[in-house]
């Protein structure tokens, strides 16, 4: 493994650029997750049942992850970042008005397929961004906030308020239509104000060839990286998408309460862009990523069977999506300290891709089969399986921290 060299860039320019890319994912996961929060205004007026809802996630999804893979790769290939990055974020602005004029299950399908089709390279591509222009001792930070911080106080935090809000007074049709905005002006900030890498070569040096998904995997960390993408992604996905059902149907919250508690999951993970991405680059990224999986364990127990004021309720959901604070580690982070620079985007599509096209395709519609079976309680149920397994997966990993192993350099010297 060779490490990313020092950023040339100073470090107002790495801060930009982080905030940047923060904000604009932030308004891909704001549309993403538009429909997952809308669902219970979307679900009787175009009489869809659990497994359809299951499909819808599922779709958006599989394309999400195939344009992760295969984005990644043309990258590295052609030594592009800007230019695709602008594209896609115009693309997936688009979908979202289409989103909205949906009047049947299959254009809904569609429209939720070719979104995930422009939204699925952006965060390879910023990722990589991050890798080859920050230094490495904040890159943990600096890829947390690009990943978690807009994304969870755009998509996750205003996304449930704002657009539940919305759709009470407007429809749900005008909410999509208000998510797609703000992808337009995020594009023409990255056109005017993102440098594209010197570094970059669409010529890999020394002879070298970039990596097919075969040798990505070859190495123990990104094998296990993926693995956790598969289990985590899934425990996303089944939350965003039968957690407002359970608390509206189940738990028989109104919407606008459902809203404030999906909502408490952006903060706490906006919290977590910080605190554990910055944690990670002081004690290790290896036991945070086995600790707070297991963890998010209460936050579908406390669903499940609290049944105090719904402060507290919401109280154990920050704690609980606090699992959240390390999908950057997974997703970006560890995988790009663990090969050569030259592979970084296509280990980041391939982390990313292989979670979507496992967990965020298979495991919506492996929980909306259950949920129609035997209740919505199934759903929750497999949250809490799919967190155990990624806590003692993660015992598998190798710490690749530059602090870390920098110290443990030292006591052995």
């Amino acid at each position: 493994m060779t490490a990313p060299p020092r950023s040339a860039q100073g470090p107002a320019y790495q801060m930009l650029l982080a905030a940047l890319l923060s904000i604009n994912f932030g308004i891909v996961f704001f549309d993403r997750n538009a429909l997952n929060f809308l669902m219970p205004f979307v679900q009787p007026e175009l009489g869809l049942n659990n497994t359809q809802v299951g499909i819808l996630a599922g779709a958006l999804s599989f394309t999400w992850a195939a344009a992760a893979f295969l984005i990644g790769m043309v990258s590295d290939a052609w030594g592009s970042r800007k230019g695709l990055l602008v594209v896609a974020t115009l693309a997936f602005s688009a979908c979202s008005f289409a989103t909205g004029l949906a009047a049947s299950f299959l254009v809904m399908l569609g429209a939720r397929l070719l979104m995930g089709t422009a939204e699925g390279g952006i965060m390879p591509i910023s990722q990589s961004l991050i890798a080859s222009e920050v230094a490495p001792r904040h890159r943990g930070l600096a890829m947390g906030v690009t990943q978690n911080f807009g994304s969870n106080l755009l998509g996750s935090f205003a996304a449930p308020v704002l657009l539940v809000a919305f759709a009470r007074t407007f429809g749900w049709r005008h909410a999509f239509f208000l998510a797609g905005v703000p992808g337009i002006v995020s594009a023409l900030l990255l056109w005017r104000l993102v440098r594209e890498p010197s570094t970059l070569s669409g010529q890999d040096s020394g002879g070298q060839q970039r990596w097919t998904l075969r040798q990505a995997l070859g190495e123990r960390n990104v094998l296990i990286c993926a693995l956790l993408g598969v289990l985590l992604v899934s425990y996303l996905v089944i939350c965003w998408v039968f957690m407002p059902l359970y608390l509206t149907q189940v738990r028989h919250y109104d919407t606008q309460t459902m809203g404030w508690l999906m909502g408490t999951l952006g903060i706490s993970a906006t919290v977590g862009a910080f605190a554990i991405s910055a944690l990670s680059d002081r004690i290790g990224r290896r036991p945070l990523m086995i600790a707070t999986p297991l963890i998010g364990i209460i936050l579908p127990l406390g669903a499940m069977f609290f049944q105090g004021s719904v402060w507290i309720l919401a109280g154990i959901f920050f704690v609980g999506w606090s699992v959240n604070g390390i999908f950057p580690l997974f997703m970006a982070t560890v995988p790009s300290e663990s090969v050569d620079p030259r592979h970084t985007a296509t280990v980041l599509g391939v982390c990313m891709g292989t979670g979507e096209i496992l967990g965020g395709v298979l495991a919506p519609f492996v929980a909306g089969n259950a949920a129609d079976r035997t209740g919505l309680a199934a759903p929750l149920l497999i949250m809490i399986g799919l967190a155990l397994m990624a806590g003692f997966l993660s015992i598998g990993l190798r710490e690749t921290a530059p602090r870390v192993l920098a110290r443990r350099a030292a006591q052995t010297a």
